[in-house]
């Protein structure tokens, strides 16, 4: 029996893609409980409509599956939709299935008015999904009533099972690293918050439950096995237990995983021993949501339950141990005004994030605001008939107007670049030798979103060379890094210092020899002062490389040597011909 889970795409391009580009991670603990029952499971992520739908009626004549299973959030639902009726037209009798967060809140709106669907799994889905395979594979010898967790037509009814039992020992779940490779990771399900703009309390149960370290730490060390060395670990609150997240720390380290991740947690969840634990084992970013500088809006309205103090002391903390600080904002809100918008700016001027994400407020279904639009408007779920991703908040609200809100972010966004420069500046970093080649790293990895990365095409940003290269100079006095050499090299050679590059690159070889970015740079920098022998000897070093080869043949071209450079186009060529 093939099953094909599917992650479709959303309407509307992101900003943000990392946040929607990946299948969520419950998609492959499902893949991993069905592959261990023997079925045959395949995960397409169509995120990005890389298909046309030519291209994806080709995938489902060529997957020829039974079974469709579609993990929505609810941005995706249409093209989990679209998708549905391709699967339809080249097999009628397909089983389709909908999943995740937002066919959980929509499930009786989907079954109601899209009969390309057949089932809707309610909630934690494993079970649920696992249980209702079976059942479609014996052709129903068992009843679908007695599947608890899903939804489903019969006799022109819409009926509902029995809510599902929630999974209580997460680690009894198959890994799923051992069938799949990804790299968003979760240790835990749940969050204490009880935010009103979030479904996740509702979805999980208002409680958090746990993977033992063991399992968590093992998913990580079969992906690093396959390659992988960057990790989302996108538990709603990785820190919510000290000695639990410490113990995963310790566990990373001791197995020699040389990782890097990014977590997400709350402001009132960290302490210094956390922080200290969770940056030697290779984290190098946390998302807080801090969402509002009104005290009011913060915690009356969006119900985020935290204080000014605690936001201040979480951002103080975590970039005083080389963590990169990134502070998620939303606005829009009931009784957001100028004024809210200047608390919201000055909380940004004490706080000094590091990297900023800010939301106007959406209404999804699910969650509080919702409920609470649904009762003070009159709609019902059928609004999810248009063609639209979500319900902007200000839109439902008399008292904000559209263009004023759109300028309240403007406002934000070009205020934070405005003055990050000078956050940079107040960076003050834990004194501590067995930091420092991680100081080192945080300073380098930061300078490189000035000269290259997410910053560097910020006009309201200036002079952001002499920050990055300030950096730069920074990371190298606590440690050898080779981000901080290759940075200051390229910038070196920007400013047409080619003498000054070829100096600091040659010092960063004698750390780093066989670097292939530190060399090729450094023979690009002979080139420009027209050593191009010493330039051969820095490409030459990488036979395999295109970039190292068609720069070595421009060295051969410039020095007259037409025998080697022929030979080297040749190989060249060859290398692009099993590359493409």
């Amino acid at each position: 029996m093939k099953i094909l889970l599917i992650y479709p795409y959303c309407l509307e391009t992101r900003l943000h893609v990392e946040e929607i580009s990946v299948p969520p991670i419950g998609i492959y603990y499902v893949g991993a409980l069905l592959k261990e029952n023997g079925y045959d499971v395949e995960i397409l992520n169509c995120h990005d409509k890389h298909e046309s739908p030519a291209g994806i009626r080709r995938i489902l004549e060529e997957k020829k599956p039974d079974v469709i299973g579609f993990s929505i959030l609810h941005a995706n639902r249409w093209g989990g939709i679209e998708i549905s009726r391709i699967a339809r037209q080249v097999d009628p009798g397909v089983k389709i299935v909908f999943g995740g967060i937002g066919a959980t809140f929509l499930w009786e709106h989907l079954l109601t008015h899209f009969r390309e669907l057949d089932f809707v799994v309610i909630g934690e889905g494993e079970y649920p999904f696992f249980r209702l395979v079976k059942h479609i594979e014996t052709k129903g010898n068992t009843a679908p009533e007695d599947i608890r967790g899903i939804a489903f037509r019969k006799d022109g009814r819409i009926i509902k099972t029995e809510d599902a039992e929630p999974v209580h020992n997460l680690d009894n779940l198959p890994n799923p690293a051992r069938y799949f490779t990804y790299q968003h990771v979760t240790s835990t399900r749940g969050c204490p918050g009880k935010c009103t703009f979030c479904g996740s309390p509702r979805f999980w149960g208002h409680r958090v439950r746990f993977h033992s370290p063991e399992y968590f730490v093992t998913q990580l060390e079969l992906l690093y096995a396959k390659g992988i060395r960057f990790f989302y670990f996108s538990d709603d609150t990785f820190t919510i237990r000290k000695e639990r997240v410490i113990e995963i720390c310790r566990k990373i380290i001791e197995k020699g995983l040389r990782i890097t991740w990014v977590a997400i947690s709350r402001v009132n969840f960290v302490s210094e021993e956390t922080l200290f634990w969770m940056r030697k084992a290779g984290c190098i970013q946390i998302s807080y949501g801090v969402e509002s500088g009104s005290e009011k809006i913060r915690n009356s309205v969006l119900n985020k339950n935290i204080r000014t103090d605690q936001i201040k002391k979480a951002f103080s903390l975590t970039v005083k141990y080389g963590i990169l600080t990134r502070a998620y904002f939303i606005y829009g809100s009931p009784g957001e005004t100028r004024q809210t918008i200047e608390e919201t700016l000055s909380l940004i001027f004490k706080i000094k994030p590091l990297s900023t994400i800010f939301y106007i407020l959406d209404i999804f279904p699910g969650t509080d605001l919702y409920s609470s639009f649904l009762a003070r408007s009159g709609f019902t779920d059928d609004i999810w008939l248009k063609h639209i991703e979500d319900i902007l908040y200000f839109e439902t609200d008399p008292d904000l107007d559209g263009e004023t809100v759109l300028a309240f972010g403007r406002t934000l966004r070009s205020e934070y670049y405005r003055h990050l420069p000078r956050f940079v500046d107040s960076i003050e970093l834990v004194q501590n030798n067995e930091l420092s080649a991680h100081h080192a790293d945080f300073l380098s990895r930061l300078g490189m979103t000035f000269s290259h990365g997410d910053y560097a095409g910020v006009r309201e940003i200036e002079k952001k060379d002499r920050i990055a290269e300030k950096l730069f100079k920074q990371a190298l006095d606590y440690h050898s890094d080779h981000r901080a050499y290759l940075g200051l090299g390229i910038i070196k050679q920007r400013n047409r210092s080619p003498e000054d590059s070829v100096t600091i690159l040659s010092e960063g070889l004698e750390h780093f020899p066989d670097s292939e970015p530190l060399n090729t740079c450094l023979g690009i920098g002979f080139m420009n002062l027209r050593r191009y022998d010493r330039a051969l000897a820095c490409f030459l070093k990488f036979q395999e490389s295109r970039e190292a080869l068609s720069y070595a043949v421009q060295c051969y071209e410039a020095l007259g040597d037409y025998r080697n450079r022929s030979r080297l186009l040749e190989k060249l060529q060859a290398i692009q011909k099993t590359f493409f």
